[in-house]
């Protein structure tokens, strides 16, 4: 882990692709791509399809070790606007317990700005001075 200072606010870069912000207990990802191997299949392109459920795995267990009480998703959240759509039952029973544990914050992205999905969606937003 590595800290720095931006904004006036001590954060946290993590080995695991992600910021951790100590003061909020937030944990902050981006381009997450959810459901970007269903996408490629559509089009004949098969890719292993367990890549939504790998990546809240991933983000479960660092909200866990982190103790983060908020989550925030920083754009190109799914790989499509139709993505949400797509999850199957276990990645979507992952991705509503996260949205029951924390403050899910999705900031949209040019691949989901008509996405709807459990949480907050902002377009942009500024909080604490970031």
């Amino acid at each position: 882990m590595h800290d720095f200072l931006f904004g006036g606010h001590r954060w946290q870069a993590m080995a695991d692709r992600a910021l951790f912000w100590p003061t909020r207990r937030a944990l902050i990802v981006a381009d997450l791509h959810f459901e970007k191997a269903s996408w490629y299949a559509r089009s004949g392109q098969f890719l292993p399809p367990f890549d939504s459920e790998a990546t809240l795995t991933r983000l479960t267990s660092l909200a866990e070790r982190t103790l983060a009480r908020e989550l925030w998703c920083l754009g190109d959240n799914f790989h499509d606007a139709a993505g949400p759509d797509r999850l199957n039952a276990t990645a979507s029973a992952m991705l509503g317990a996260l949205a029951a544990r924390l403050r899910l914050v999705w900031i949209t992205g040019n691949h989901d700005a008509d996405a709807a999905f459990a949480g907050e969606i902002h377009a942009e937003i500024e909080i604490d001075g970031v």
